[in-house]
């Protein structure tokens, strides 16, 4: 059974975004356009440029932000509030999987490449505010983003974690090989599994609702 393999599983670390809601909520539809906006704003390039270099630096540095304060200078705190700030009604409350969350045994906790505030916002909009133990975005791992193992390593001393007691939920395959390799069982979240498959990708769940279900029955 699934749920023989997080027996001893008591460090539940869950990604934010596209992980703790689903995809079809589209949240990222509205915040991509607001990165491009600022990177075109703060660099004064083109839009097509600008939205070259939004992507190509989310794939070099685990993050937009990442490059952005890398190779300009950019201030974090500012790009954070703009690109968040965003409309939260296309989420749902998600009340089942509050319950699965919340009857997890052990700790249980955000990490989000995102901000906390951010976070919060999410997490109220989906019904799932008071249930984690912390919420930790990218201003608490000194803005070291996943999949840097500088990340990992920030927040699991700050938080007293474990990893072989920890499990971590991702919906991007990349965040999971720091994870994997400290000793974490490690769940991809996302339509369709991984094509092909990884080593560093235990199990994959399409719905996290669901999955979570396997392991408390």
């Amino acid at each position: 059974m699934v749920s023989d393999h997080f027996s001893h599983v008591r460090e539940w670390i869950f990604d934010l975004d596209n992980t703790l809601y689903p995809p079809s909520a589209c949240l990222f539809e509205q915040i991509e356009p607001r990165m491009t906006d600022w990177v075109q704003r703060e660099l004064n390039v083109s839009e097509a440029e600008a939205n070259r270099l939004r992507h190509a630096y989310w794939m070099d540095y685990g993050t937009t932000l990442s490059g952005m304060m890398e190779l300009h200078g950019t201030d974090p705190l500012p790009y954070l509030t703009y690109v968040h700030d965003i409309d939260f009604s296309t989420l749902s409350r998600d009340m089942e999987l509050r319950a699965h969350i919340n009857a997890l045994p052990g700790r249980k906790i955000v990490f989000t490449n995102g901000s906390e505030p951010y976070a919060k916002r999410v997490l109220e909009a989906r019904g799932l505010t008071g249930i984690f133990d912390a919420i930790y975005g990218i201003e608490h791992a000194d803005f070291h983003p996943k999949p840097a193992a500088q990340a990992f390593d920030t927040i699991l001393k700050k938080d007293g974690l474990a990893p072989y007691e920890a499990a971590m939920f991702e919906d991007d395959p990349r965040n999971l090989k720091v994870p994997h390799a400290l000793g974490m069982k490690t769940v991809h979240i996302a339509p369709a599994p991984l094509d092909p498959p990884a080593p560093h990708v235990q199990f994959h769940a399409a719905d996290l609702t669901g999955f979570l279900a396997t392991l408390l029955t």
